[in-house]
């Protein structure tokens, strides 16, 4: 996969893409990130990519022209089905594993953050395939919702972790949270491991981990039982 990031603040992804698995997975040649600067495309002798919104009000709008040849720059020459450009906005729909998982079935993915008060809003009407938020609040710029966005699609990249490390995982069965995981020791200050987890019993583990899921889920997120 080839995943194209537009910022004003590319310095702020080093540090995550650099470490862990998404460092394993670009050193692997299983994922292409490559990240541009969106002052690269501005036209005057400032690099303003941003202007005051007509109709008045505070703060400044990006515009649509160092967007769109940015776009136009870095967009493969053919575009397909398997190519999407993805604004990260509060505005967009929420992000889910059910979205996680067909964005990572493409080949090519542009990301678009945002800084300021917003996006010229031609850019959402003739520029993108989809708008995507990382939740139900707002931030100062849509480079960590870019972040979490290659997060999570990376992880499920062919190769770059254990097939069956992401098929037990919350949201992965029917909007399931996980079950309650236990390592050594079996008893620390009097808190134990429940007994059927030491059983070695693998059918009534599997039980304890199904009723557990189920239980977890309608604690912290009874919306998704619904």
């Amino acid at each position: 996969m080839k995943i194209d990031i537009i910022t004003l603040f590319p310095g702020m992804f080093a540090g995550p893409f650099n470490d862990s698995i998404i460092k394993i997975a670009r050193e692997k040649e299983l994922v292409k990130i490559k990240i541009h600067n969106l002052r690269k495309w501005a036209k005057d002798s400032h690099n303003s990519v941003d202007d005051r919104p007509y109709g008045g009000g505070k703060g400044m709008v990006l515009m649509i022209e160092p967007i769109f040849e940015a776009l136009k720059s870095i967009a493969p020459k053919a575009k397909t089905h398997k190519t999407k450009t993805i604004l990260l906005s509060p505005q967009g729909k929420q992000l889910t594993q059910k979205k996680v998982k067909e964005l990572a079935k493409l080949d090519n993915l542009v990301l678009i953050s945002g800084h300021y008060e917003g996006f010229d809003e031609r850019i959402r009407e003739y520029l993108i395939d989809e708008e995507i938020s990382v939740g139900d609040y707002v931030l100062t710029g849509g480079e960590l919702p870019a972040m979490t966005v290659v997060d999570a699609v990376v992880r499920l990249l062919p190769g770059v972790l254990d097939k069956e490390a992401t098929e037990k995982e919350s949201f992965s069965k029917k909007d399931l949270l996980d079950y309650p995981q236990y390592t050594r020791p079996s008893d620390f200050k009097g808190w134990g491991v429940p007994k059927t987890l030491l059983s070695g019993n693998h059918a009534e583990i599997n039980k304890w981990r199904k009723e557990n899921s189920i239980k977890k889920t309608k604690k912290n997120r009874p919306d998704l039982l619904k």
